[in-house]
């Protein structure tokens, strides 16, 4: 699960507004942080966090595109601001490259159940290898069709 956590760094996290619809916003700086719990830094989602404060309970979904599997983590959200452990995440996000002058809050999320994801692909008998063949020329294709536009 931390690997593909690491590897990926996209996760797309799932809130409720509070009229009770979905809010669903990918996130570049999704990470773990330790154990039991994931992060992601606040650079653009207002929404998100307006949710979270309102509604701390969370999904975040994390999936490997081309091997099309992943996990999603359910947990409840703490919002950071400042003090000590904001202090750690943003030192934490600086080693890890990213533009901390960005970063409004850090969302820490205790993670209390996990779900692995994967494609139904799986279920026909296609291997890792297969899915990852498709994926990869389905990509190619589009980076193709892409240059030919420019």
């Amino acid at each position: 699960m931390k690997r593909v956590v690491e590897e990926q760094r996209l996760g797309f996290v799932a809130t409720v507004c509070p009229d009770g619809t979905p809010n669903l916003s990918p996130k570049g700086t999704t990470a773990v942080w330790d154990d039991d719990h994931l992060a992601f830094a606040n650079i653009r989602s207002a929404g998100t966090l307006a949710n979270l404060r309102h509604n701390p309970v969370v999904e975040v979904n994390v999936v490997d595109p081309i091997v099309r599997r992943g996990y999603r983590f359910k947990g409840t959200a703490s919002v950071l601001e400042s003090g000590e452990v904001y202090d750690r995440a943003i030192g934490f996000y600086k080693a890890r490259g990213s533009r901390v002058s960005a970063i409004r809050e850090v969302v820490l999320i205790r993670v209390t159940a996990v779900q692995p994801l994967d494609s139904p692909a799986y279920d026909f008998g296609a291997t890792e290898e297969d899915v990852c063949d498709r994926w990869e020329r389905h990509y190619a294709s589009l980076r193709a069709e892409r240059r030919r536009r420019e």
